[in-house]
């Protein structure tokens, strides 16, 4: 029996009949492996970006695979990067033999703290990969004054950062430009545009882009784009080991519909965010996230610090709101913390430790109703005059 609680979910994807014909079209085609539809989303998210090469994988995880490894990254090698992060980020890196070095985060914008980015740089470090975490950017700037020092490429983790922009000068650019050497995206359901999973590199050497098409689809030498349109026979080779990291044409197809969506998705998104932001501002004790003239998220999640000053803890007010039909997740988790790195010794990194312990994430999509986000507000307002 329904008890006609209303049920707000943290997260649902912008999904119609759009996305349905574009899948259908592909099925259709007859080729739904990695073909035409790749290509020409490859392409459109290139322009969308400003990107001089965007190459598509299966998803984020096997994007920063591969930008690891064909910059070289190995065993005995060291990365820069944030334990703040899904553990896909550090995963990455021990796929390539490597060992992340984690840096604390900022306490506002739960990104890496580049005042602290220095100090972690050794004579094994190979590479840097901040996060734009939850959409948030990074202090770039910063960071690429740092890694140009000391002739470090970047690898930006853009997992979450579809569409949000940095200013440099007197003009915004879109994140994946790409400001480093790369830039990695995920198509995964909880980010701001989806293709049911996947993922996207973007960099401006055309060398580098070779060697994604390469390793994606197993080192062959031929794709099978240029193999089925041939007038002769072509026998492909495979000079280098790769791996099985391609999008499928289906994929591709819904990614391409998404992507006509992007605009509106964003506008709604930061429209939602500015209105929780402006209700924070009269509830002590609920602190929202942080970001500097120069930065413009995209708002993939809404994290809000729970402080002393609120009446209840943070766990207290998940469960609070989930009674009341409302759905949030805990702050980000930290890879340190998990068992699969315990390997790694004991580290201390507090603000990291803090903002998965203190925050909560708010539910923030592209189709939340008005009326929802009012009962957010309004159920927020209600537990903080629980004194």
């Amino acid at each position: 029996m329904s008890t006609g609680l209303r049920k707000i979910p943290i997260a649902r994807p912008t999904l119609g009949e759009e996305e349905a014909e574009a899948a259908r079209r592909a099925i259709l085609s007859g080729w739904i492996t990695q073909g035409p539809e790749v290509a020409a989303f490859e392409e459109e998210f290139a322009a969308c970006v400003g990107a001089r090469h965007a190459c598509a994988v299966s998803n984020c995880t096997t994007a920063l695979h591969l930008a690891l490894h064909a910059l070289g990254v190995g065993p005995g090698d060291e990365v820069v990067t944030v334990s703040h992060s899904y553990i896909a980020t550090a995963n990455a890196i021990r796929y390539c033999g490597a060992t992340p070095v984690f840096v604390d985060v900022d306490p506002r914008t739960y990104n890496i703290d580049s005042t602290l980015l220095e100090a972690a740089i050794g004579p094994r470090t190979r590479t840097i990969m901040p996060v734009h975490q939850m959409g948030l950017p990074c202090d770039l700037a910063a960071i690429l004054e740092i890694a140009d020092r000391h002739g470090l490429p970047v690898v930006e983790d853009a997992a979450c950062a579809i569409g949000s922009e940095i200013r440099i000068g007197d003009r915004w650019e879109r994140i994946g430009r790409p400001h480093g050497m790369i830039a990695c995206f995920s198509f995964h359901p909880r980010k701001i545009i989806t293709t049911g999973d996947g993922g996207m590199l973007t960099t401006s050497d055309p060398s580098l882009d070779q060697k994604f098409r390469l390793l994606r689809q197993h080192g062959m030498s031929v794709p099978d784009t240029v193999r089925h349109a041939a007038r002769s026979v072509i026998f492909e080779e495979y000079p280098i080991v790769g791996f099985n990291y391609r999008m499928t044409d289906i994929q591709a197809a819904v990614g391409r519909a998404q992507l006509e969506r992007l605009p509106e998705i964003l506008d709604r998104r930061r429209a939602l965010a500015a209105r929780y932001a402006e209700a924070l501002s009269a509830i002590p004790g609920l602190i929202p996230p942080a970001c500097g003239p120069a930065q413009k998220p995209n708002h993939q999640s809404y994290p809000v610090r729970v402080t002393p000053a609120f009446p209840l803890g943070r766990d207290e007010l998940m469960q609070a709101l989930l009674e009341r039909g409302i759905s949030t997740r805990r702050g980000i988790m930290n890879t340190h913390q998990e068992p699969a790195y315990a390997d790694m010794g004991p580290i201390s990194l507090p603000h990291s430790e803090a903002a998965r312990d203190h925050v909560v994430l708010l539910p923030l999509f592209d189709g939340m109703a008005a009326e929802d986000q009012a009962h957010v507000i309004e159920c927020l307002h209600e537990l903080a005059s629980q004194r």
